[in-house]
């Protein structure tokens, strides 16, 4: 009830105002300036704070034309970025293949007594049992079984397997691998095995008694056995192990591949 009466006494407060105003402003010039001065200061307010809020909305809609101009040239960067990424892969694609045309071309040139067939490999089975690899060249490129492979630093194994495409080589490594050689140094006969745990050791056999083996002579074919040629780089001499019995005496002999590291090889046609 009392806010009933308080809200019909401003009402009619501010209807005696605006008939002041009024009679005010019918009066004549002389008071319309105070009106206009009142209305002008009553409005400015109004429209600076009008203005404001137009600008700051003009800068939010600036605000979003930017977010949407920048998530555009991000898309354009992530495109970029992608079509840079393949020419990158295609650059070290190149770059692979040429490296494995230069392995070629020097193995080629260091064996060119030898009828050679390039390939690469493609497979690797380097267990403690079975060590072979497979090759990418086969019968369709005329590889045959028992060829003689051999890599940059010498020699790799030999075919004993092929398809049209693929041929599966036995390396020096294997367990089962024996091979006849030579030491450079006294062109005293061995024969070097691959031994269990190592991928990287021959053990050379039957040394001679009367053998003087000397640590770093170089081990080679000597030809004999029908399946490597003579004088291809097998290993290096580390070291001698002696036994009770001078006939048993065996070298360790490091191979000049790295089978772990191997890649390209050329398997020998002719020997």
């Amino acid at each position: 009830m009392y806010r009933n009466k308080k809200g019909g006494i401003i009402g009619i407060i501010i209807t005696i105002i605006i008939l002041i105003l009024v009679v005010i402003f019918s009066n004549g010039e002389k008071n319309s300036s105070f009106f206009e001065n009142a209305a002008t200061n009553l409005v400015m307010p109004i429209q600076n704070g009008l203005t404001y809020l137009k600008n700051k909305l003009s800068g939010n809609s600036t605000f979003f034309t930017d977010i949407n101009n920048l998530k555009q040239e991000n898309e354009e960067l992530k495109q970029k970025n992608s079509e840079l990424e393949q020419s990158l892969r295609e650059l070290e694609n190149i770059k692979t293949q040429n490296e494995t045309l230069q392995e070629y071309l020097n193995l080629s040139e260091k064996y060119g007594e030898y009828t050679t067939i390039p390939g690469y490999v493609i497979n690797k089975d380097i267990s403690n049992y079975s060590k072979t690899i497979v090759i990418n060249v086969g019968s369709d490129d005329g590889v045959g079984v028992n060829m003689t492979v051999i890599g940059d630093q010498g020699l790799v194994g030999h075919v004993v397997s092929v398809t049209n495409n693929t041929a599966k080589v036995q390396t020096i490594i294997d367990t089962a691998s024996s091979i006849s050689c030579i030491m450079s140094s006294n062109s005293d006969s061995i024969v070097c095995k691959g031994t269990l745990n190592d991928n990287k050791t021959l053990r050379g056999m039957y040394i001679p008694t009367d053998a003087n083996v000397i640590q770093g002579d170089s081990i080679e074919t000597s030809g004999l056995g029908g399946i490597y040629p003579k004088g291809i780089h097998v290993g290096t001499v580390r070291k001698v192990e002696n036994t009770q019995n001078i006939t048993d005496r065996y070298a360790l002999i490091d191979t000049a591949v790295d089978f772990d590291k191997l890649n390209t090889v050329l398997v020998i046609t002719n020997k």
